[in-house]
């Protein structure tokens, strides 16, 4: 039986000589076209969660968008296909961007294709630095993570953050024995693929196979398109910042709930969007610290 964890970990100090190296490089490797939306939020969550530095790295073609979207992020173009995905030609220029990285972030409005399938492989299985794979990066697993294998564990340390659907993409399970079975399956998945799982939902479960955790926090009104990638980024900046990749997404998982709470409080559920949700990060870590 796993170990219920039910403590968050504590932040670290920000030390008073402390630089913008000092807290980690982020890189964000998300959009396509029409999905430019999901890189920007990524990203300047990953700011709003302590990261030094943080680089998004897209499809050409949207770089104009999502740079006008957040100042205080780098850019980079990527090859894309005639669809505006990541073409199979962006794969140098992102492993070399992913190595040089503290913690890496991919997958959120990606769209799927063969390319991506084979871009997001091999990052899963050789990039040593901690990774965060949400949204069609997930898609892109599916096919490689059969359930019934036991893979050879990955390079470095891994956060997958399914929804119910993705996670039955994943596992082969329907998404009602998902639900039913949420806490088992995720710890019996974590411990097969040696990673990190976070399923999402009402009370997010946390499992890395031994440990499990359980969210509080949260509501109804952040089941809304792009708050996934708010959690993506928080992740990215955590892990960017040291934090372990299991207590990573634990205390993701909670600060994105409860910046979620404030929003909802202030401006009702519905009224609740990804961007909101990102902006509120910052008083989340306020009443963290408190």
């Amino acid at each position: 039986m796993p170990e219920y964890v039910d403590s968050l970990p504590k932040l670290p100090p920000r030390a008073a000589t402390s630089h913008k190296g000092t807290f980690g490089r982020v890189l964000v490797a998300a959009g396509s076209r029409g999905m430019s939306g999901a890189a920007a939020l990524a990203g300047r969550t990953a700011l709003r969660s302590g990261a030094g530095l943080v680089t998004v790295g897209v499809p050409e073609g949207i770089l104009s968008t999502v740079a006008g979207l957040e100042p205080a992020y780098t850019t980079v173009p990527l090859p894309e296909t005639r669809l505006g995905r990541l073409s199979l030609a962006a794969q140098p220029r992102l492993w070399e961007l992913a190595s040089a990285a503290t913690a890496v972030a991919c997958g959120p409005g990606w769209g799927t294709s063969a390319a991506i399938e084979v871009i997001t492989w091999d990052l899963y299985q050789h990039l040593h630095v901690p990774l965060v794979l949400d949204a069609d990066a997930l898609n892109a697993l599916a096919g490689r993570l059969a359930p019934r294998t036991t893979p050879l564990p990955p390079a470095g340390p891994r956060v997958l953050t399914p929804h119910p659907g993705e996670f039955a993409r994943l596992t082969g399970y329907d998404s009602q024995t998902i639900l039913d079975r949420r806490e088992e399956l995720a710890t019996e998945f974590a411990a097969r693929h040696g990673v990190v799982l976070l399923l999402k939902g009402s009370r997010t479960v946390i499992a890395d196979g031994e440990r499990i955790a359980v969210n509080q926090t949260g509501n109804p009104g952040m089941a809304t398109g792009g708050c996934g990638d708010v959690l993506t980024g928080l992740i990215a900046a955590l892990l960017a910042q040291g934090f372990p990749p299991f207590e990573a997404a634990q205390l993701g998982a909670h600060v994105h709930g409860l910046a979620g709470d404030h929003v909802a409080q202030a401006l009702s559920q519905p009224g609740l969007t990804a961007l909101t949700l990102s902006e509120e990060i910052a008083r989340a870590w306020t009443d963290l610290e408190g």
